[in-house]
């Protein structure tokens, strides 16, 4: 009698647990997300990722916690993919260069000159944003917001009006980016590995005489000092994002999804507004301490065209993908006409 007391007893609990919707046990537990990122905390980019964790606490009462490793302590962003496939993270936050060893078509988006403008951006990216974004799934990712983090010029320690004159200086380029170094070798320029950190000393020394950089970075990192000249000339566009393992955006309750997608992308734009005007600040404060700008004018803006042109052949397909890069390129040039 007792023990059919107790499988009477055990199966009312059974039968009363299937009765209580699923989502009152997903409320019950904690996810909690490991979030790389390479920026520091005080900048735009850290600030927003603080807001994001913020947001997504308050958006699921505390059922999702995101815990952000700002400033590269996670290590580089080789490092973060590889950690990020193993689980050791559930996030990231990548450049092109990062998110280029998840799906090798969004480099074509860096390409230099490719893309040209701001305008030119937001279009490429509105278009091709949805197939970027399945080719991130497929490989076992979710791509959570994009944004447009400025983009390269070159600092150099003589003035750059044309390719010849960039190619008699020493160009830094870091080590962790081979697509950079390769793209800058085949236009034939004097590449030289230079770690972000090792790039003041590189100046000092004479080691280096021009970088290929972020005017955020070139300011923050004091290198405007000796490379005291910028060719007013947009070389390629950083893009950044955020993307999440399909494991930890699994994890997560579907009810909470929507709250938390959307109090992302409302931060996404916020920060690609900010780091906008951070770039111009960031060029205004070094124009204050002596930095130069050298504009050019059309017929010298076409001889940088050209100089690509003449290197494409060797990098599409292996560099950048042949189909992206085409099929950007087609757009854009629609765009102009």
């Amino acid at each position: 009698m007792a023990r059919r007391r107790f499988f009477c007893i055990l199966i009312l609990f059974v039968v009363s647990a299937a009765c209580i919707p699923v989502s009152v046990f997903a409320q019950r537990r904690k996810v909690t997300f490991k979030i790389a990122s390479l920026v520091p905390e005080n900048t735009d980019w850290g600030k927003a990722l603080n807001a994001i964790a913020r947001e997504w606490s308050a958006a699921t009462n505390g059922n999702v916690e995101m815990i952000v490793y700002h400033g590269g302590v996670v290590g580089e962003e080789d490092d973060v993919v590889r950690k990020l496939k193993l689980n050791q993270i559930q996030g990231a936050v990548l450049t092109s260069l990062g998110l280029n060893l998840i799906s090798p078509e969004v480099m074509s988006l860096s390409a230099p000159f490719l893309v040209r403008n701001d305008e030119e951006l937001t279009l490429a990216l509105d278009t091709f944003k949805p197939e970027l974004d399945a080719n991130i799934a497929r490989a076992g990712f979710y791509m959570l917001a994009w944004s447009h983090a400025g983009w390269i010029r070159v600092f150099s320690r003589n003035p750059v009006f044309v390719p010849a004159d960039l190619k008699r200086q020493k160009v830094a380029v870091p080590p962790t980016t081979p697509e950079l170094i390769q793209t800058f070798k085949t236009m034939g320029y004097q590449v030289v590995p230079q770690g972000y950190n090792d790039m003041l000393v590189g100046l000092n020394s004479g080691a280096v005489d021009a970088l290929p950089l972020s005017p955020v970075y070139v300011g923050a990192l004091q290198l405007f000092g000796t490379a005291k000249h910028m060719t007013a000339l947009n070389l390629a566009p950083i893009l950044g994002g955020l993307v999440l393992n399909q494991r930890g955006w699994r994890a997560i309750p579907d009810e909470y999804k929507p709250r938390l997608i959307e109090a992302t992308r409302r931060i996404e734009q916020n920060i690609s507004a900010s780091i906008r005007s951070l770039e111009d600040g960031a060029i205004k404060t070094m124009i204050d301490y002596g930095l130069v700008i050298h504009n050019i004018d059309a017929s010298q803006e076409q001889l940088w065209y050209a100089d690509m042109e003449r290197a494409l052949p060797s990098l599409l397909g292996t560099t950048f993908d042949r189909e992206m890069y085409s099929r950007i390129d087609a757009l854009l040039k629609r765009r102009r006409e």
